[in-house]
């Protein structure tokens, strides 16, 4: 008896084991597939991917890239901007060309990348404007 409840605990524990790792987001079900084969070597480079693109943050927001070329407007703006002198979700440089870096800005009268809107209240992003290391917070 003592025996028959010992695999009964593995079982159960595997079991939850096994819906903790597949409902997880930050672990894709590939990682746990090459570690039920035996193939640590594809389960390592999968964690190790994961990790990278976590520690990476997105130039995006709205599925406008926070690069490039800006035009400010009063109306219609793709995004509503505030600025910030502390805890900005981007840094922001103002450049004259080559606007090819997260949070670099080139201030254009025409055909900008995306345009812009200074708020006071309920902005989508926080700018900090920055001369130097620009980028996602």
């Amino acid at each position: 008896m003592n025996q028959d409840l010992k695999i009964a605990i593995v079982v159960i524990a595997i079991i939850l084991l096994v819906a903790i790792i597949e409902s997880s987001p930050s672990q894709p079900s590939t990682s746990l597939d090459a570690m039920m084969s035996g193939n640590t070597s594809a389960a390592t480079k999968t964690t190790t991917d994961v990790k990278s693109s976590r520690s990476e943050k997105s130039c995006h927001h709205n599925g406008i890239e926070l690069k490039g070329s800006v035009q400010f407007v009063d109306s219609f703006p793709d995004l509503k901007i505030k600025y910030v002198s502390s805890f900005a979700d981007i840094d922001v440089e103002f450049v004259s060309s080559f606007p090819s870096n997260c949070g670099q800005w080139q201030v254009v009268s025409s055909f900008p990348d995306f345009t812009v809107q200074v708020v006071d209240s309920f902005p989508d992003i926080e700018v900090k404007k920055v001369s130097s290391f620009p980028g996602m917070n």
